[in-house]
């Protein structure tokens, strides 16, 4: 009697921890779906335990509460490029107005010391233009989907018409750039416009922040690396490189987004972005 109490107790909790495990993959499963997918659906679960319910119940009210989160930050994120896009196209039409008038004005017969004031506000304002279309640029990247034309791109070839198109400046800077391209022949479906924005703007980052020296590497496989001395620069800098509007020494001209855009671009071509440091070498590696 005893036995047989005892025997069916034992598969009583059997079947109830069958039933707990299967309900709590259940759980598991809806939840990973519903965080990986846009839907407003609940989680349901076959069981009528009320713990499982109960726990069911709870997550679904966190769901809630996460979507509602999300859908704020969604929405700030769009009103925020909206209002990124029409400032900086707001700005370009009166910036390249005043450039105008200030060449005309210094074609102009004018005193020397007056001369010397109208450069001076001349190199300003092309800096404030050079900075707004930049600005402009970005907010476009963002709004748009800037790999819709993808076509076989030979990486190797994009990459050293980026080199050389940054030549003179490189030198310009005291930079005789190690280059090391492999000789295999790197194809990748992505936009071209794209990857050539992205090695302009990696390059025209060491050309600012470089203490001298860089490398560029294409390795067999496929794996881009640009790597330069900085030695002002810190661990916590490097976190933050790929920040929007960051930039390492707010004195120097630029509004920050340069390695944004890159790694925006990057990302939108399913690749990888991100620096790292040794010693007092930068490296920033792309993987396409």
């Amino acid at each position: 009697m005893v036995y047989s109490l005892m025997c069916i107790i034992i598969i009583a909790l059997c079947v109830k921890i069958y039933l707990l495990k299967k309900s709590a993959k259940e759980i598991a499963v809806a939840f990973a779906d519903k965080l990986q997918t846009d839907t407003n659906t609940l989680i349901c679960i076959s069981s009528n335990d009320k713990d499982m319910r109960r726990l069911a119940a709870d997550i679904n009210t966190q769901l809630k509460i996460l979507r509602r989160e999300h859908q704020r930050y969604t929405q700030g994120d769009t009103e925020l490029k909206t209002a990124i896009t029409n400032i900086s196209h707001d700005l370009r039409t009166p910036l390249t107005a005043i450039c105008g008038y200030l060449d005309v004005m210094k074609r102009e017969e004018k005193p020397q010391k007056i001369e010397k004031y109208l450069d001076i506000i001349a190199d300003r304002a092309e800096l404030m233009k050079q900075l707004t279309e930049e600005l402009f640029k970005y907010s476009v990247i963002l709004s748009t989907d800037s790999m819709a034309e993808t076509e076989d791109i030979l990486v190797n070839q994009v990459l050293e018409d980026s080199i050389m198109g940054y030549y003179a400046a490189l030198t310009e800077k005291g930079i005789t750039p190690k280059i090391e391209l492999t000789e295999k022949k790197i194809v990748r479906k992505i936009n071209r416009a794209s990857l050539s924005r992205v090695f302009s703007n990696l390059i025209n980052n060491a050309i600012k922040y470089s203490d001298g020296d860089l490398e560029i590497i294409l390795s067999d496989s496929g794996i881009i690396k640009f790597s330069n001395t900085a030695r002002k620069l810190t661990a916590v800098q490097v976190e933050h490189l790929f920040d929007r509007f960051y930039t390492v020494e707010t004195a120097r001209n630029s509004t920050g987004l340069g390695l944004s855009i890159a790694r925006t671009l990057v990302e939108q071509m399913g690749g990888d972005i991100y620096a790292e440091q040794h010693g007092k070498k930068l490296i920033i590696t792309v993987k396409i």
